[in-house]
């Protein structure tokens, strides 16, 4: 299993702003997320639902950058900058981290985000 080519998979996904895709597509069911709001998920299930919603909120994508991802072992770490209008008209910026445990079958056990 190479770990950089999923996560550059993964990350491609993303940056196309196939966000709850990446999750059905890359996550292990027991994986785990944690943000720097303190708001958690417990499964796959959790965090597709979590996805839905946010995806669901975004009124328009202005931008999705991705600036790195580099890979150590079995983790990866993601630089992403996010611009979105949202349905109740207000809007995100995130400059964000997205750590990521990959387990040996090449699926995400764990995701962190840090406000970069």
């Amino acid at each position: 299993m190479d770990i950089k080519k999923l996560a550059t998979e993964m990350d491609s996904i993303v940056a196309k702003g196939g966000i709850v895709d990446a999750v059905k597509q890359f996550f292990a069911q027991e994986a785990t997320t944690s943000d720097y709001n303190n708001i958690t998920t417990n499964n796959k299930t959790q965090m597709v639902e979590k996805m839905e919603g946010f995806a669901n909120a975004i009124k328009k994508v202005n931008n999705i950058t991705l600036h790195h991802t580099i890979v150590d072992g079995n983790v990866s770490a993601s630089e992403f900058t996010f611009d979105f209008d949202m349905t109740d008209n207000s809007s995100i910026y995130w400059h964000e981290i997205i750590r990521r445990v990959w387990n040996q079958e090449g699926k995400v056990i764990q995701e962190e985000y840090f406000n970069a």
